[in-house]
């Protein structure tokens, strides 16, 4: 049966539920400019009536109702949307991370006039011309070394700008991923705390609201996938494992990576295994690092190691002012002491490798000459590729030397001044191989044994592998024929034969006869030093220094356009889906204060009904009687 009370208690239960949607609403008002913040709703729910349909009911005229309760807070939040920000959030990760250091790349370039790199090597060469016009003379001597040295700054100025980005870069990939480990605790830890509450029958609406924005900061770090079909297992996955299953977050780690350059990778922490992410800003950082900067990096130093190979390799056959020959103009800085190149790469004491840089026909060749010859010649390629560079009877010797500078191995092919065929290591792509070192040079044919005279056998018994001490055996011609591989970066430590600075007279202009100095007003070798500015001396697809300037300033403004307009194009998509978050998830104070007045007057009306019942209760209690 109904309680006297009963009035009081419906009272009670509207003061309180009107009282919970009032804070509810200055809740939401509080959090208004809070980041990742939800607006909730109170959904109001009318109490369990009496009676029920059963055999003790008492005999009234229907159900009688009890007044109302809150029966759940909940946030509002479209999941559908979520998912596409997360998606997205990945690839606007990716270009945010990549404009700065691409403009960065771009500022290094942006040199102009004189005091570019490209400028001073113009007036290197200018210097050389000078001195082929008057080689008896001391002072365009003096400018040749000055201007060298200027050109060396540059270069080594160049190059320590580009590792300055480099390591910049290497350093937020550590931060980026401690980041990484560090959201993925929080978000166990979150997980962890809405399985507690969600058991006792809440909704974790602020907690819910923070491990979503955890999940958005890190689907912009790597490219991930959340999976919330169990609530008990929300799950984030990435590059095919799972980062976090419910309370458990697991991690990465750095390890160093084999090279000249102590940089990192991240390893998996449970299995080691590599990982490669796909988008994110961490994706961004790796190829910024390992492709972008290591290429121009790479490129400098091809640039640095084949202008002072091809001038050094003038000037050590031509004679100075003072009768001097066989002097570098530029230091020469070999990776190993061994006159064979033998190297102990496995570090167990015994010599295990091979590294040559370069290695010299003895034949002169035609270059338009059609060779007669069939076979395959076999190169390495990137990281442990082997490239196939066949050859035809109807090839002439140049088109067998682009066919191998545009078949993608890691050896280049040119013919030096006397005509003679010359193989070259150039920077190798992966950083398990050293650079400017030939790994493996082999001819099933002829074209390389007897007609170039580069190797001394043909076939597999007959080739040039660098696994091995001694591997220059396998060369025809003997000492002269090769040169030991560079220390690591020559862009970083190129200078000028200190020989020369202490008496410029020793440097060379001109080619002696017969075993006897050069006349003093001879300027052959000062011309041939300055004709490699125009002729094709580059190895591998950039014939020219002046391709090599026009290529990096190509490649780095489309670098840059590109970034730019990709960025902008993901930050709009963004923007867009934010903004149709906020439309949905966010608080509108309009809205929120009309419901704060529309709960106010519930709240009246339920102490204006407490009240009328208390007044009938009084007249109940204390009015009748005697």
């Amino acid at each position: 049966m109904t309680s006297t009370f009963q009035g009081i208690e419906i009272g009670k239960r509207a003061v309180v539920a009107h009282q919970q949607a009032i804070a509810t609403t200055g809740h939401n008002l509080s959090n208004m400019n809070t980041e990742g913040y939800s607006r909730q709703r109170v959904e109001f729910s009318a109490f369990e009536p009496i009676y029920f349909p059963g055999l003790e009911r008492e005999e009234t005229a229907g159900q009688i109702g009890q007044g109302v309760v809150i029966q759940r807070i909940g946030r509002l939040r479209d999941e559908l949307l979520d998912q596409q920000i997360v998606a997205h959030s990945s690839t606007e990760g990716y270009w945010n991370a990549r404009d700065p250091y691409i403009q960065q790349l771009d500022q290094i370039y942006h040199e102009v006039g004189e005091t570019s790199v490209r400028g001073r090597l113009d007036a290197f060469w200018d210097a050389w011309q000078d001195l082929a016009n008057n080689p008896a003379d001391t002072p365009p001597r003096t400018a040749v070394l000055e201007r060298g040295k200027t050109l060396a700054d540059s270069l080594v100025k160049r190059f320590r700008s580009l590792k300055g980005v480099q390591d910049m870069v290497d350093q937020n990939i550590v931060m980026t991923v401690r980041r990484i480990n560090d959201l993925s605790g929080q978000i166990a830890g979150l997980n962890r705390d809405i399985q507690r509450i969600s058991a006792q029958g809440d909704n974790a609406n602020d907690l819910l609201d923070r491990r979503d924005l955890l999940v958005d900061e890190m689907s912009s770090l790597i490219d991930i996938t959340v999976d919330r079909r169990d609530p008990d297992e929300f799950m984030v996955h990435t590059a095919g494992i799972i980062l976090v299953q419910g309370n458990i977050g697991r991690q990465f780690t750095l390890e160093k990576v084999d090279g000249p350059d102590p940089y990192s990778k991240v390893v998996w922490s449970e299995t080691q295994q590599e990982m490669t992410f796909r988008d994110g800003s961490l994706a961004a950082l790796f190829e910024l690092r390992d492709v972008t900067i290591e290429d121009e990096i790479r490129s400098l130093d091809n640039l640095t190691m084949n202008l002072m190979d091809l001038v050094n390799e003038v000037h050590r056959n031509a004679y100075g002012l003072n009768g001097v020959t066989g002097e570098d103009f530029f230091v020469q800085r070999p990776f190993v002491n061994n006159i064979n190149g033998n190297y102990d790469r496995s570090g167990d004491g015994e010599y295990d490798s091979s590294y040559i840089f370069r290695i010299n026909g003895t034949n002169k060749l035609e270059p338009n000459a059609l060779s007669g010859l069939e076979g395959v010649i076999t190169l390495p390629g990137p990281n442990e590729d082997v490239i196939e560079v066949p050859y035809y009877s109807t090839d002439t010797v140049n088109d067998i030397i682009m066919r191998i500078n545009n078949s993608g191995a890691e050896v280049a092919a040119r013919l030096n001044r006397d005509n003679m065929l010359q193989l070259k290591g150039t920077p190798a792509e992966g950083w398990e191989n050293p650079d400017f070192v030939i790994r493996h040079v082999e001819d099933s044919g002829f074209f390389l044994e007897g007609y170039a005279g580069i190797l001394g056998g043909r076939g597999e018994e007959g080739a040039y592998d660098w696994n091995g001490p001694d591997a220059v055996n396998a060369v025809s011609g003997g000492a002269n024929q090769y040169a030991v591989a560079p220390t690591a970066h020559p862009a970083g430590w190129i200078e000028i034969n200190p020989v020369l600075l202490r008496d410029a007279s020793a440097i060379a202009a001109g080619f002696g006869e017969n075993g006897r100095a050069a006349n003093p007003g001879n300027g052959e070798a000062a011309v041939a030093i300055s004709s490699i500015r125009y002729t094709p001396v580059m190895v591998g697809k950039l014939r020219t220094f002046d391709d090599y300037f026009a290529d990096a300033a190509g490649r780095i403004g489309e670098l840059g356009q590109q970034a730019i307009t990709q960025r902008e194009t993901h930050n709009q998509t963004m923007k867009g889906l934010k903004e149709l978050r906020q439309s949905v998830a966010g608080v509108n104070m309009n809205e929120e204060l009309s419901d704060l007045i529309r709960f106010q007057h519930g709240y009246s009306a339920a102490a204006r009904f407490i009240t009328t019942v208390n007044s009938m209760l009084d007249t109940l209690i204390n009015r009748m009687g005697v």
